[in-house]
């Protein structure tokens, strides 16, 4: 039980959050069921559809394909158990290949981030080092100056008719670029990184400080032509998911810079995105859908947002703020660890519910690797600040 700050008063509210060894011992079990099922190290899982109970796998080019190592890192984290880091460092291992190709993936930085970047910290192997700088560099020729952002899907470019585009997910890719900025690597990262997160909070995020998807530009000057949707209800929408990389993001651009404009930025993204939340707590695919209530829900969101939410607690200065977004986190988790989003054994997944491209009609209900990355990730955070 814990008991935070929620407003501007001294009145303290009570504020039930889940029973986090429990949820972590949960994710752990069901790490390991899942990594001894698998055989080959470069077929990774990626979702499982309803009706459903094993994972359906990808290959390394897949953007996603960082998560499942991701998974086992923190799940080594947790339990220290050395059969999963023996599996941590198999399935990070087969992600080599992606940097053997010419580089068209803006999302270099979720694939190596989360898997080489995590295997970095918790083993500090100088392999990893070397590969981590080399993803950086990778991604970053993928910038354009003219325009102040990096690429995203070149693919686009022909099929939609646009010169250059960004999309709000792309603010997780720059973590990579601070971190080799700052260990070795290219300095002048961290100022693509900077310009990037500059950019879009000027273009991406609205005067409102809802978000759009994808932002297109022109490369002629650099200017910023429209924003649209691409996994959105509408251009004009509220993608949930988008806002909570968004608010994700410009936290962790605050933290690696101290910029004010960045910390300003992501308490607004998250004050919409909680103002928004319908009763129940968890987020529908896009707060705008007129099929709501009936509409999707989206776990990956709230998960996304709750570990965002929780480093934001440890950043903003004022107690109000950090109760209100450490409850915040809370809350989602919260909500997320209840029988009606945990997969339980339904299938080899931690959660349920999320919602991966509603336009296209894929991954509608889903169980989807990174909800459960980032579920993991923000309950390890929230054990952190319980022990703290």
């Amino acid at each position: 039980m814990l008991f935070l700050a929620i407003s501007c008063t001294s009145e303290m509210k009570k504020a039930e959050g889940p029973d986090t060894k429990k949820m972590l011992d949960y994710c752990v079990t069901k790490t390991v069921a899942t990594m001894n099922s698998l055989t080959a190290a470069d077929s990774l899982p990626r979702n499982i559809y309803p009706g459903q109970t094993k994972w359906n796998k990808v290959n390394i080019y897949d953007w996603t394909s960082g998560f499942w190592p991701g998974i086992l890192w923190y799940a080594y984290e947790v339990s220290g158990d050395t059969a999963i880091l023996s599996k941590a460092k198999k399935f990070t291992a087969s992600l080599r290949g992606v940097l053997s190709v010419p580089v068209d993936n803006h999302d270099i930085g979720f694939m190596f981030y989360c898997s080489y970047g995590n295997g970095f910290r918790l083993t500090k192997d100088s392999a990893y080092h070397k590969i981590l700088l080399t993803a950086a560099d990778s991604l970053a020729t993928l910038y354009n100056p003219k325009v102040g952002t990096i690429l995203s899907w070149p693919a686009m470019r022909a099929k939609m008719n646009w010169p250059h585009n960004t999309i709000i997910d792309n603010m997780i890719n720059l973590e990579i670029l601070f971190w080799a900025s700052k260990n070795g690597g290219n300095e002048s990262h961290y100022d693509i990184a900077v310009k990037h997160a500059e950019t879009c909070m000027n273009t991406l995020v609205r005067p409102d400080f809802t978000t759009f998807h994808v932002a297109v530009f022109d490369t002629t000057d650099g200017h910023f032509i429209k924003g649209v949707t691409h996994q959105g209800y509408a251009d004009s929408s509220l993608w949930a998911r988008g806002q909570a990389w968004a608010i994700y993001g410009y936290t962790m651009c605050f933290r690696e810079t101290s910029k004010p404009g960045f910390l300003e930025t992501a308490r607004k993204l998250a004050d919409v995105f909680l103002a928004r939340l319908p009763e129940d707590g968890i987020p529908y695919w896009d707060f705008d859908c007129p099929a709501i209530p009936d509409a999707p829900k989206d776990a990956s969101a709230a998960a996304i947002a709750a570990s965002g939410l929780l480093e934001l607690s440890g950043l903003v200065n004022d107690e109000a703020a950090k109760g209100k977004y450490k409850n915040a986190a809370i809350g989602l988790l919260a909500k997320l660890s209840t029988p009606e989003y945990l997969s339980g054994e339904q299938n080899q997944a931690f959660l349920i519910h999320s919602t991966g491209h509603k336009p296209n009609g894929t991954e509608i209900d889903a169980s989807i690797n990174y909800a459960d990355y980032y579920y993991l990730e923000a309950l390890l955070r929230l054990k952190k600040i319980e022990n703290e």
